[in-house]
């Protein structure tokens, strides 16, 4: 064969190999999109998107701003995120299917808040939210309680919020039901992580002793040889108050130390206190 038929039949066989490929192509169907399904399987929880009017509810539980920092613990389709991003806040996403990672991100980008969301695919109870100003999850009361003692040796002042399950004995601070068209998982709770301060407390000329169950107080308030219980006694974060003897306390846990303001029928001032052997 000569060279110009040599070269005639390479370029008839390459137009053969391309026309066949092309339609091998054309006839492959086109790889479809992962479209998340409520009620789907997940490690932990089936998932079960929050409604809209409960997630703006739990948002104004926490009173979310633009300097909070959100991160949702199971964040499905990113919407809780994204939410939070609307209002100004970073806000992070923590889920354990990759599919649904990459939806949120899909989702943020729609919604034009990419800028200010993160999605990662992660194992929640393997996770550090510890820089959180706001954490909120929808998961079950098992699931929470496991969760319960990582959440308490976050700082003082976090903010918590829960789609419906609660955390055990830890009583919610505040408790909102959303009405309208939301038929199940209507409720959104909140807790506000207390200060650990159970244990003894040196007060100038006397002592204060504060049993603590989350963020309710007991105790005793010793001073001038009298001791008198504890009344009222609560946490909000790092903010403490209680009564004892007719007097009203309140202030600031500082760590290792007290100080704040007391009031009576008679008499006000200021207090302060400093951890003893706890």
């Amino acid at each position: 064969m000569g060279s110009q038929a040599l070269r005639r039949a390479v370029s008839f066989l390459g137009m053969v190999l391309f026309a066949a490929t092309a339609a091998f192509a054309q006839t492959q169907p086109a790889t479809k999109e992962f479209s998340p399904q409520e009620g789907q399987s997940g490690k932990d929880v089936v998932w079960i998107p929050t409604r809209t009017t409960v997630v703006d509810k739990m948002l104004d539980l926490a009173k979310v701003t633009p300097q909070d920092y959100v991160i949702d613990l199971g964040s499905g389709d990113g919407r809780l995120v994204i939410s939070a991003a609307k209002r100004g806040a970073r806000a992070l996403g923590i889920e354990y299917n990759p599919d649904m990672v990459e939806v949120s991100k899909r989702n943020a980008v729609t919604e034009g808040v990419a800028d200010k969301t993160q999605f990662v695919k992660a194992d929640i109870f393997e996770s550090d939210f510890s820089q959180a100003s706001v954490i909120t999850m929808f998961l079950l009361p098992d699931l929470n309680l496991k969760l319960r003692p990582q959440i308490l040796n976050l700082k003082p002042g976090t903010r918590i919020v829960s789609n419906t399950f609660p955390m055990g004995e830890w009583t919610p601070d505040e408790t909102a039901e959303v009405g309208g068209d939301c038929s199940s998982y209507c409720t959104a709770l909140f807790w506000i992580v207390p200060a650990q301060v159970d244990g003894e407390w040196r007060l100038p000329g006397g002592q204060l002793v504060l049993t603590q169950n989350f963020q309710m107080l007991g105790g005793t308030v010793t001073a001038d040889g009298k001791t008198v219980p504890i009344d009222s006694g609560r946490l909000r974060g790092d903010r403490i108050a209680f009564t004892a003897g007719g007097v009203e306390y309140t202030g600031r846990v500082l760590g290792n130390a007290m100080q704040g303001e007391f009031k009576s029928a008679r008499n006000k001032g200021t207090w302060s206190a400093v951890r003893g052997v706890r």
